[in-house]
């Protein structure tokens, strides 16, 4: 199966808004038209920069035949991934990548370091995360403890985001290894959100939690180092 990635404007450059068209096909090129619903979607993209320092995740229109459209803009020039995560019917879960060149000033090329605490503060929640195992090829629960960042009480309303308490995304730090994550249990609420995964291989990984809270979805990166 494969993707292509085409986008409207002949050159990409930053800060500019562009028509991106992906087009999926099967091994003989012919298009893919059945597409399962997957957390509440057709298709998610992904889209990060080199440096894994812009992170967007967002959902095309699907216009059948195969074909998802998008409107879309870089916040610097540069490289960035676009990686599509769907499911066609009848298969399993897919994910589909491309890089792409950005024209305009660069994000700096810094090292992705690990987190030396797994506690974040975004759009005034406190949150922390921990994980049940920091070693590759083992089963792993993260839980993500979501609080009010001024008053340190514990958040129990949190509303579904794409159907389940959250949704979560991992990466290796080269942008290479795009990690599935599974809520343990989605119709959950806060203060505590679980997802299952595991690690395929030692190494550095940003992971990027997304929650909705009063009507605003806030997404919380962590950056965890994998033994």
């Amino acid at each position: 199966m494969n993707a292509s990635f085409t986008f409207g404007s002949a050159n990409l450059k930053a800060n500019e808004s562009s028509e991106l068209t992906i087009q999926i096909a099967d091994g003989a090129g012919k298009p893919v038209t059945d597409f399962q619903v997957n957390h509440e979607k057709l298709l998610h993209l992904i889209i990060v920069n080199h440096n894994l320092s812009s992170f967007q995740h967002i959902h095309p229109t699907y216009q059948g035949n195969g074909k998802f459209t998008v409107s879309t803009s870089f916040d610097a020039g540069g490289d960035y991934k676009l990686i599509a995560d769907f499911i066609p019917s009848g298969g399993t879960s897919t994910t589909l990548s491309q890089w792409v060149k950005v024209a305009g000033k660069e994000a700096e090329h810094t090292v992705l370091k690990e987190d030396p605490k797994l506690q974040q503060e975004v759009s005034g929640k406190a949150v922390e995360l921990s994980l049940s195992s920091m070693k590759a090829n083992e089963d792993v629960t993260l839980t993500f403890t979501i609080r009010d960042a001024q008053t340190n009480k514990e958040i129990t309303n949190l509303q579904p985001y794409l159907g389940a308490v959250g949704h979560v995304v991992i990466l290796s730090a080269d942008a290479e290894k795009y990690i599935h994550v599974h809520p343990l249990e989605e119709k959950a609420a806060g203060p505590i959100a679980k997802f299952a995964t595991s690690f395929p291989e030692a190494g550095v990984y940003k992971l990027w939690g997304q929650f909705h809270h009063n009507g605003e979805v806030f997404t919380v990166p962590f950056v965890v180092n994998v033994k």
